[in-house]
């Protein structure tokens, strides 16, 4: 096992020592030489994409060696299978799931879908839009929104924004970059008046860190609703760009339309890393338990050094570095990737949560 693997162990089995909490090493997987040339050694800490570091699971990597041997078919003789599973999950039928690259590939298909008519969007000021830039360069005009004071989406504000011309509605929950989460109730309520006028698309990519319910059960009978889920995150798939939507079979065949080649998404490899990663539900919900009590320490320090945070229902945290007028600079003096100022008032900024250990080379480094 390389020195590098080592020590990332250690710091693991350190890290969580601290917090009573038992080491990875169930999770280790042996690492091989070649792909350290394709990949050069970074020690830097990387808390900046809400990435899981623990991920993926060793049952993940294994059904995608083993998937390999496969790769010089394509995809669609074994893409039902995948759609058939994601379907049981979330009890839809296959046609109701839409499969992609990524999540974003998904909300960037559906802007280009709704994008057509040139009409308008809705969206939060402070969310991930990265995937609505494509749209707007169309003529698709987005109609933003301020957070509320306690730094949520204004749901209200949301509703009042919609025009004659608007036929799109987006919403992350829980939200990238604070960390909120709309409760089940409150969202319910919200799709079934939103959708009256709208389409409103849902993203899910971090409700997986959360206990609460997807939205998924009210796509069978709701047309203008869309929830879009990725692999990404609590999975440890980030690189292997799973995403998927659950919609209304119409809305399926409409926004897959857009499609460059039906069977343009994902390889082999990734479709096998997707079917294993669902049914590997000890992984997620250990990941789930590491994040929870790795975030509420990591709060809790940032707290005591007067920094302000925001409640958070993900991977990450968002607090305002007002008071702390270096902390990108002793970011980057410690080799630690951060991300950047969301919100000029109060420069508040967003961090991922990372091992107990990454965590306390971050505190480490904004105490200095």
């Amino acid at each position: 096992m390389p020195a590098n693997r080592r020590t990332w162990l250690k710091q693991i089995g350190w890290g969580m020592a601290g917090l009573g909490i038992a080491p990875l090493q169930s999770f280790a997987v042996t690492e091989s030489g070649p792909h350290e040339a394709l990949f050069p050694q970074d020690d830097s800490i990387r808390l900046s994409s809400n990435e899981n570091p623990y991920g993926p699971s060793p049952a993940v990597i294994a059904a995608m060696t083993a998937a390999l041997s496969l790769s010089n078919r394509y995809n669609w003789q074994y893409s039902s299978d995948l759609m058939a599973t994601i379907a049981k999950k979330h009890q839809l039928d296959p046609g109701n799931i839409m499969i992609s690259a990524g999540s974003t590939e998904i909300l960037d298909l559906q802007a280009r879908y709704f994008g057509e008519a040139k009409g308008s969007f809705v969206i939060s000021e402070t969310t991930y839009s990265n995937w609505s830039s494509i749209a707007e360069n169309a003529g698709y005009k987005k109609i933003t929104v301020p957070l509320n004071a306690e730094k949520k989406q204004d749901l209200a504000s949301m509703l009042s924004a919609i025009r004659t011309d608007t036929n799109m509605l987006y919403l992350c929950n829980p939200n990238n970059p604070t960390g909120t989460l709309i409760p089940d109730r409150e969202l319910v309520s919200f799709i079934t008046e939103a959708t009256k006028k709208v389409t409103v698309v849902i993203d899910e990519a971090y409700l997986d860190y959360t206990e609460q319910s997807s939205a998924a059960r009210l796509v069978p009978n709701n047309k203008n609703l869309i929830i879009v889920k990725t692999f990404s995150k609590i999975y440890g798939l980030a690189g292997a760009r799973i995403g998927y939507a659950l919609m209304h079979e119409e809305l399926t065949e409409k926004i897959s339309s857009t499609k460059t080649w039906a069977n343009g998404d994902i390889s082999v490899a990734s479709r096998a890393a997707a079917m294993a990663a669902l049914q590997d539900t000890a992984f997620t919900k250990k990941c789930r338990e590491l994040n929870e009590q790795v975030r509420t320490d990591t709060m809790r320090q940032l707290q005591q050094l007067n920094f302000a945070c925001i409640p958070s229902f993900s991977n990450f945290i968002y607090f305002s570095t007002e008071k702390h007028k270096t902390y990108f600079e002793q970011l980057k003096r410690s080799r630690i990737q951060g991300t950047y100022v969301y919100e000029k008032a109060g420069e508040w900024t967003r961090i991922t949560v990372g091992t107990a250990a990454e965590m306390k080379q971050f505190i480490a480094a904004v105490s200095s």
